[in-house]
């Protein structure tokens, strides 16, 4: 029995040096040097050859190296018996949930035009009381951020695909409630998961939903943002401008749009970053639970992607 990281477009030596310190008898391997696929039971993976996994018959768990897991749904040529996993891990919820704030508060207090301008023009700004944030996607991390938020005085209301209680969240749930959750939505923050019925949801009949001048945050991924619908609202300045960290293109290339509009800010997919050695313990856990038998823990849902 052997454990394998597969992450060829990820260097894997600090996933390497932790697994090593908290496990060093694991019988560990990295691919593509592989010995025998035939032994390999558990791997850990970011962006793997779509289709590889059939070349490892004996195959129980793939672990994803991060939050997301749309990068192993989507392969849709993975076995149904294998179990995939997900990361939860609180320092990721910590560093997603600071993030967020800092944009919101970046925009509500003009920092950027200030820092730019060159120029001594006080501006009115933004209070936390009097502006409300929506949430859409109300997994670990949505629930997070708005717990940040709530913490600095926002006025935080909540989205997913089904219902949820969140103390001090007023929730939302499902296509029947989605226009009622955007219509008073001013800052709009994107933490859904990728999956086939999210995908292309920023777009521009969401958008027209929000009340004018509302402002758009996506932390979740690229592939959730229609570029052209979100370049068009912002010209007809129905949205007043966007914060965006992730893409789907990435490295963001330098013709882009996006790095040529004011009203856009970019950053380089930094909002929250797993560290190896914080999530190494939960990693080496469901592996001794599967060899083990035993129920694993964060098991994806195959049917609901997530």
């Amino acid at each position: 029995m052997s454990f394998l990281i597969m992450s060829p477009q990820k260097d894997p030596k600090a996933w390497i040096e932790a697994l090593k310190a908290e496990a060093p008898d694991l019988d560990l391997e990295v691919y593509p040097e592989v010995k025998d696929p035939k032994k390999v039971e558990y791997v850990l993976s970011w962006k793997h050859p779509h289709g590889i996994f059939r070349d490892y018959p004996n195959l129980k768990v793939i672990a994803s190296m991060g939050a997301g897991i749309d990068h192993i749904i989507g392969d849709k040529e993975i076995a149904k018996h294998i179990k995939i996993t997900r990361l939860v891990d609180e320092q990721l919820t910590k560093d997603m949930s600071v993030f967020v704030l800092s944009l919101i508060l970046e925009y509500l207090r003009n920092l950027k035009e200030h820092h730019c301008s060159h120029e001594w023009n006080p501006k009115a700004y933004g209070r936390p009381e009097n502006t409300q944030v929506g949430i859409m996607g109300m997994g670990v991390l949505g629930v997070g951020v708005a717990e940040k938020l709530i913490r600095n005085k926002f006025n935080v209301t909540g989205w997913s695909k089904t219902k949820k209680e969140i103390l001090g969240v007023t929730t939302y749930h499902g296509d029947e409630q989605l226009q009622e959750f955007l219509k008073n939505t001013q800052i709009l923050v994107n933490l859904l998961p990728l999956t086939s019925k999210t995908k292309n949801i920023l777009n521009k009949q969401l958008f027209e939903k929000l009340p004018k001048g509302a402002y758009l945050i996506n932390v979740a991924r690229g592939e959730h943002l229609i570029v052209d619908d979100l370049l068009e609202m912002i010209h007809t300045k129905h949205l007043s401008g966007a914060a965006l960290d992730v893409f789907r293109q990435e490295p963001l290339p330098a013709e882009h749009p996006f790095w040529k509009n004011e009203k856009i800010k970019v950053s380089p997919h930094i909002a929250s970053i797993t560290h190896p050695k914080s999530v190494v313990p939960q990693i080496l856990e469901n592996y001794k639970r599967m060899k083990e038998g035993k129920e694993l823990k964060n098991v994806v849902d195959r049917e609901k992607e997530y």
